[in-house]
């Protein structure tokens, strides 16, 4: 990442200056100048390591000068730069110029012309240049506030540490807490199922709810969750006691979800086909004791450890409880429901949100999705992923309709796009793999999209060439990429697209309404505008920790300290603002990895991946923990040899990946992300077989031209080379995932399905059905 980062929304050609009248009593010896402008650098560029090209005496070119702002004194950093000036003095001069981001000389010389930043002081003036395509006038007045405010901070104190020290003006400091925050939204002094209820009176004859030819109407829903919330109540249901929802996605599971709300207790999803000890394990650690499935959905939870006592829709329905509203008092700081995410420690930590900010992520949908009366939210989302809450609630509020379209209709893409068509949908929610998916189905067989006015993608990074090709397939179709965490009642970010982002990232975008983000150094102090820091969250939004795990709680969620009394959760995303105001997202903060002692962000070398021309998924992985190998994905093949050439434009060599294999597609995970684990499992065969002959080329290669054809789809849809599959693999141990089946499919023109790639994974196998007319 560039050390002075980029702001400005008119960048043009050329530079300029900007004058600044040095204080008396800063000090204008140059190593204390040089300590200033290296801890300025390591604040602007998110590291402690920062090389200065520093100009040692009057009239030398510059030379570089790698420096470190560690955790010491400024005592101590003036100490190690006079280490390093000594160093400098023993090599003598330079004799080649060098070229240089950022060049200080505190002699007031005038230096190279293309310098980034060129900052200079002349007896009483502190003097910046600077490039005007990458710093407006405000940025550059910014950056000589920082070197004035550290010249004061190391008068005033040489013990002190600064890196613990801000730099940020009060004006700055300000604007970043207030001015980038969601605007203020009054939220109704109600949860989420009285708004629903309310709509019941207005409209209850109204369709509420569609799944395939089942259909329910308000009047109908409301009857249904109100019996069952009476049910858990004669259980002995209290205020925030959690009740596990153990059913498919069906009008049974969303009557289910509001009766939990609405009798005041906290809403837990657990999918069915959950193995029985996971089941236990969540059961345990969120102290449920009340689980509510319905017949066809217990297979692994009657064989699950567990003491909770298990209550099936039927037999509620059956007891014929009223089917008025429970009028249960509900507060909105009461805690609405848990999602349980994976840990970094192999253990789900279970995330609590409460209804307000459960009531105010809901109002962000309908406001930036456009979601009205006689509006149709497609239902898609497994019940364990929290967006799947949103997309069952939302049009319940405003008088609109559900359409849940059930998993095996997810899994024929074909079949998905005509139900999203048939059901009129005007909103759909997806993860970026899905989309592409759905992309592809269209780009085979284009057909009107007359009702989809808004899709929203989330779950991972969206890469800028799927933005590309929905505007060039859809340009009538707002595309919504959505950010949040669980942690924070789901999305906080919303990008609103309506064409393709100018940037080479597809931006996070602004926050939603009451929702506040701050780009944060370790010490949680805003980072400079545009420099990279940890993305963390305050407002309603952020939820009370994790349910019985006060360790893991502790370590994420804090108090917010410019706001007392307010809760902060640390989400171990790394981030910039950008100069619209919009939110950037770089990364995890634990994607980094060292290689020969170069700390190395694997996000930007695959950033720098995705501008290369004709790659359109890219992923890094380490080898050994010695070799960056990449993987590229494209229509054509590219020659890997061209891709690092074009690599080292922009990466020093250290960042280069030493092999470059190309693949029509990567291999994803079952929730649709890149599967690292395979690819890094991948590089190593590579590696060890120097790209030589693989299984399939022995004497179990595929032989017949159908067998061929397969093995051709499986290597674009798993990502692996075609010479290294064999006519007796089996497609889901070498990778395969449903998703992965159902882009099978596609590829091979639907000649199979799903279920025949379940039923016959063997390559072989798989490949006598294409000889057997109407196998399928």
């Amino acid at each position: 990442m560039e050390t002075i980062p980029k702001w400005t929304l008119d960048p043009v050609p050329g530079t300029a200056e900007y004058e600044v009248p040095l204080p008396d009593g800063l000090s204008r010896e140059p190593s204390a100048l040089l300590a200033a402008h290296a801890r300025v650098l390591a604040a602007l560029s998110g590291e402690r390591e920062v090389t200065v090209g520093y100009v040692a005496a009057k009239g030398e070119r510059p030379r570089p000068c790698p420096l470190t702002v560690g955790t010491g004194s400024w005592h101590d950093l003036l100490d190690h730069i006079r280490e390093a000036g000594a160093d400098l003095a023993a090599q003598g001069a330079e004799d080649e110029p060098a070229a240089f981001e950022t060049v200080l000389d505190p002699h007031g010389g005038r230096g190279p012309e293309d310098t980034v930043l060129h900052v200079a002081f002349e007896e009483h003036t502190l003097r910046l240049r600077y490039r005007t395509d990458v710093l407006d006038a405000d940025a550059a007045a910014r950056i000589a506030g920082y070197h004035l405010t550290a010249l004061a901070q190391l008068a005033a104190d040489q013990d002190a540490e600064p890196g613990r020290q801000s730099l940020l003006s009060d004006d700055e400091l300000r604007f970043q807490l207030d001015g980038l925050a969601g605007p203020h939204r009054e939220l109704p002094d109600r949860r989420v199922h009285e708004l629903f209820e309310a709509r019941v009176l207005a409209h209850p004859d109204a369709v509420a709810a569609v799944r395939g030819d089942q259909e329910w109407t308000y009047q109908e829903l409301n009857s249904r969750a109100n019996q069952l919330g009476r049910a858990l109540l004669t259980r002995g249901l209290r205020r925030e006691d959690v009740v596990a929802v153990v059913m498919e996605r069906d009008l049974d599971w969303m009557a289910a979800v509001l009766a939990v709300l609405k009798a005041g207790g906290v809403y837990l999803p657990i999918e069915p086909h959950f193995p029985a000890e996971r089941i236990a394990a969540t059961l345990a650690r969120a102290g449920c004791e009340l689980v509510l499935t319905e017949d066809g959905s217990t297979t692994t939870l009657d064989g699950a450890d567990t003491d909770a006592r298990v209550l099936h829709v039927d037999t509620a329905y059956a007891e014929n409880h009223p089917d008025g509203d429970l009028g249960v008092p509900v507060s909105a700081g009461q805690l609405a429901y848990i999602y349980f995410t994976s840990g970094s420690t192999g253990e789900p930590k279970g995330a609590m949100c409460e209804h307000a900010g459960f009531l105010n992520h809901v109002h962000a949908k309908l406001d930036d999705l456009g979601v009205g009366e006689g509006q149709v939210v497609a239902q898609t989302a497994p019940q364990c992923f929290d967006i799947s809450l949103w997309q069952l609630v939302s049009a319940l509020l405003v008088g609109g309709r559900t359409l849940l379209v059930a998993q095996e209709v997810i899994l024929d893409v074909p079949r998905f796009v005509d139900t999203i068509t048939g059901g009129r949908v005007n909103v759909l929610q997806v993860v970026p793999s899905y989309l592409e998916a759905v992309l592809a189905e269209l780009e085979q067989r284009p057909r009107e999209l007359p009702d989809l006015h808004c899709v929203s993608v989330t779950g991972e990074a969206v890469k800028k060439e799927l933005v590309e090709r929905w505007f060039a397939a859809e340009p009538g179709i707002r595309l919504v990429n959505a950010y949040g965490l669980t942690e924070t009642s789901d999305d906080t970010n919303h990008e609103v697209m309506s064409r393709v982002p100018d940037q080479d990232r597809v931006p996070l975008g602004r926050p939603v309404a009451n929702v506040r983000v701050y780009v944060v150094d370790e010490d949680l102090s805003p980072v400079p505008l545009g420099a990279p820091g940890e993305i963390v969250f305050s407002g309603v939004c952020v939820g009370r920790g994790y349910v019985n795990d006060p360790d893991r709680t502790r370590a994420a969620f804090t108090t917010d300290p410019y706001r007392p009394g307010e809760r902060l959760y640390r989400s171990g995303d790394h981030g910039r603002w950008l100069p619209d105001g919009k939110l950037e997202f770089l990364g995890r903060r634990d994607s980094q990895v060292k290689i020969r002692g170069f700390r190395i962000e694997i996000g930007e070398i695959e950033n720098a991946l995705l501008r290369v021309p004709g790659v359109r998924d890219g992923a890094v992985v380490v080898v050994g923990g010695t070799r960056l190998v990449a993987f590229c994905a494209g229509p054509a093949r590219f020659d890997s040899g061209a891709v690092r050439e074009r690599l080292a434009v922009s990466l020093p060599a250290y960042m280069v990946p030493s092999a470059v294999h190309w693949r029509e597609s990567l291999p994803l995970t079952a929730n649709g992300k890149t599967d690292r684990k395979t690819l890094t499992g991948l590089a190593g065969e590579l590696d060890a077989a120097g790209n030589g002959s693989g299984a399939g080329r022995g004497t179990h290669a595929p032989g017949t031209a159908s067998e061929r054809r397969v093995a051709a789809a499986w290597a674009q849809v798993l990502g692996i080379p075609g010479d290294r599959i064999d006519r007796r693999d089996h497609f889901f141990d070498r990778g395969g995932t449903s998703l992965a089946a159902v882009k099978l499919a596609i590829a091979l023109d639907r000649a199979i399905t799903l279920k025949d790639v379940t039923r016959h994974p063997v390559l072989a196998d798989l490949a006598g059905l294409l000889d057997t007319p109407a196998a399928s």
